[in-house]
């Protein structure tokens, strides 16, 4: 299969590694920047999202995060309602992968409202320097 097993012997542990590290590049996009990236897009790959843009609703929750974090009503995210009841809805059919605190809980919207809060407030910061 896809697997390969690797026996490693104690003389193999007591030579030094010759792995060598490769400088970070700041301008590397899979590189864990935040939530928003340099040039404004949302980083998908954010540990801060918790897994959430990926799994079998993860284009639900990119639509609404999406919808949410470019709205400009006065209501940030009110003209998102459909896709948080889609990203809902799909959820819902995957209790095991996504549990339900309880049924009148608000908090993937609060997640994402303090999600977006925290990140209009790293943004605002990166600019002013």
């Amino acid at each position: 299969g896809k697997d390969r097993i690797i026996f490693a012997t104690k003389e193999d542990h007591e030579t030094p590694s010759s792995a060598e590290l490769v400088a970070d590049d700041p301008d590397d996009p899979y590189e864990e920047q935040g939530l928003i990236l340099p040039n404004g897009d949302i980083n998908w790959n954010c540990p801060c999202l918790g897994g959430m843009a990926s799994g079998p609703c993860g284009e639900q929750f990119k639509s609404a995060f999406s919808c949410f974090h470019n709205s400009t009503e006065e209501i940030k995210g009110s003209d998102c309602v459909d896709q948080f009841r889609a990203m809902q809805e799909c959820m819902q059919k995957y209790p095991d992968l996504y549990p339900q605190e309880d049924e009148n809980d608000e908090k993937s919207s609060k997640d994402l409202e303090a999600a977006s809060t925290e990140a209009s407030a790293a943004k605002e910061e990166k600019g002013s320097s």
